[in-house]
């Protein structure tokens, strides 16, 4: 310890406010070091430029509470997420990843040239902090809202927290009841968790919950948001029933990321007194072992092999015990009737095992059919009473239409258009078209091309960063900066002696990296 007190270096620098910038000496001082965190990196930059006795002020009534509410190991993890998604709510747009810094300082500079002041800045992020810490760390008091959120935290559902902030603040200002939200969560965590079942991918969830307040009439809250969840499309579906209780019996739930959320839930379903998982293992009923014994493949039929591949790990033969190891590769008659074994077992998922004769295909489906249909209890769908639209929002009328475009009604700007928005169409149901006044915009979340039209040709402005865009045959053009009509900052230029389907393709790129946003 001396020795490593004896290698302790303290550097004091001394400022002079009229030529000498506080927080962008902090800001490089350690580029040589440790990377500063976007969480002190946000603290200084709210903080260093204010007189000594506001700074204090600020720094004791928000700063250090938020600190205290995090705890140290939440704070130097969790901040910055959290900062990423307070940004995503006031701003509307979602911060990327390393970014969150420069977008908290725009959102900064621009509240503070309107009418707002660092201390109501300091004053909003620590009302939000305090929701994300009841939302995301656990500090929630009411019990329901807590197991609530509990459950979303089990699924790693970070992506709605934007959503929850947003719907937390309505609570607390009276907007939205606790039986509301408890019932709004639990309709977002079954969406979430009937995807995550049926493998859908993620990669869309991130913007369908940053925009998705949009579409909430706060008038019909509940409602508003069932016909949300209910009127999503292609790729951000809510699964139905059938697909759920399919992906449940048929799909390899031993390897799956949630298994032990899936299997507390269906364990704990219609109990008052919930049973800890922690203090049990996953157990498989027909044996791991590939080396079958010959007991086992007798009880299995002449197609054993084929039928230890298909159930192996889905859900009709997975359980808990505590006798893991006490039951090995024993006969099912055996893990049945021994001291601790499923006849004595006070496990739900044990219920009924006491009773067969024999563990084979029909008894695995029969307990897989059994334990999805308690499970689309557990997660249900919403349902919308009869005459209630099911639709998102409305696309907005833009008063223009393809009559407003004479260039695409013509010669060979038409050719192209037509056999371009057939393809970009074709690229998902969720896809939209928009005529405005000098540009036909199509849109999944967002624009993410748009078709400018000339007299002999079309030019296509993809939005997303052109060195983000895979273009080996150096087709696009780098319009950063440059006026133009559109959203983006890549040009494309599509003309008769263009290769369309390398055209699409660069298009596509410009569609994945929206949805992948």
């Amino acid at each position: 310890m001396c020795q490593g007190l004896a290698k302790l270096v303290v550097v004091d620098i001394r400022l002079d406010r009229t030529h000498d910038n506080p927080q962008l000496i902090f800001e490089s001082m350690n580029s040589t070091g440790l990377r500063l965190s976007q969480a002190d990196l946000i603290r200084n930059f709210v903080l260093m430029g204010l007189k000594p006795a506001l700074q204090e002020r600020l720094y004791t009534a928000y700063w250090r509470p938020m600190e205290a509410d995090f705890g140290q190991a939440a704070y130097e993890r969790q901040f910055d997420d959290f900062v990423r998604h307070y940004l995503t709510v006031v701003t509307g747009e979602i911060p990327r990843m390393g970014d969150v810094y420069g977008a908290f300082k725009e959102y900064a500079r621009g509240l503070t040239a309107g009418a707002g002041t660092i201390e109501s800045l300091v004053q909003e992020l620590r009302a939000y902090a305090r929701r994300y810490c009841a939302v995301a760390l656990g500090h929630e008091q009411d019990k329901e809202l807590a197991e609530a959120f509990r459950d979303l935290r089990e699924i790693k559902a970070d992506v709605v927290y934007p959503l929850l902030l947003e719907l937390y603040t309505d609570y607390e200002l009276g907007v939205l009841s606790r039986d509301d939200l408890v019932s709004i969560v639990g309709m977002v965590t079954s969406y979430i968790f009937r995807r995550a079942v049926c493998r859908v991918p993620t990669n869309s969830l991130n913007r369908t919950f940053s925009t998705f307040t949009r579409s909430i009439d706060k008038g019909r809250y509940v409602r508003s948001v069932e016909a949300h969840l209910l009127g999503l499309k292609t790729y951000r579906a809510f699964p139905t029933d059938e697909e759920f209780t399919a992906a449940l019996t048929t799909g390899d739930l031993y390897h799956f990321k949630r298994r032990s959320y899936l299997l507390r839930r269906l364990e704990n379903f219609g109990r008052k007194e919930h049973v800890s998982i922690e203090d049990y293992t996953i157990e498989h009923i027909l044996p791991q072992n590939e080396n079958l014994p010959e007991h086992w493949r007798e009880h299995l039929g002449e197609d054993w092999a084929a039928v230890r591949a298909r159930y192996l790990h889905t859900l009709g033969n997975l359980t808990l015990t505590g006798y893991n190891s006490e039951y090995g590769d024993r006969p099912f008659a055996d893990k049945r009737d021994m001291k601790g074994g499923f006849r004595e077992s006070p496990l739900h998922l044990n219920k009924g095992l006491g009773d067969l004769e024999a563990w084979d295909e029909h008894a695995i489906v029969e307990r897989a059919e059994r334990l999805a249909a308690q499970a689309v209890r557990i997660w249900p769908r919403p349902v919308l009473p009869e005459g209630v639209p099911t639709a998102g929002r409305p696309k907005p009328d833009s008063g223009y239409s393809i009559e407003d475009h004479p260039n695409l009604s013509r010669g060979m700007p038409q050719v192209l258009f037509e056999k371009f928005r057939n393809a970009v169409l074709a690229l998902d149901d969720a896809v939209s078209e928009t005529f405005l006044k000098n540009y036909v915009a199509y849109k999944a979340e967002t624009n993410f091309v748009d078709v400018v039209p000339r007299t002999e040709l079309l030019w296509l402005v993809l939005n997303m960063p052109f060195e983000a865009l895979h273009d080996e045959r150096g087709f696009a053009s780098d319009m950063t900066g440059k006026g133009k009509w559109g959203n983006g900052d890549v040009q494309v230029r599509l003309d008769e002696r263009a290769d369309f389907t390398y055209v699409m393709g660069l298009v596509r790129q410009a569609y994945e990296y929206q949805v992948g946003e």
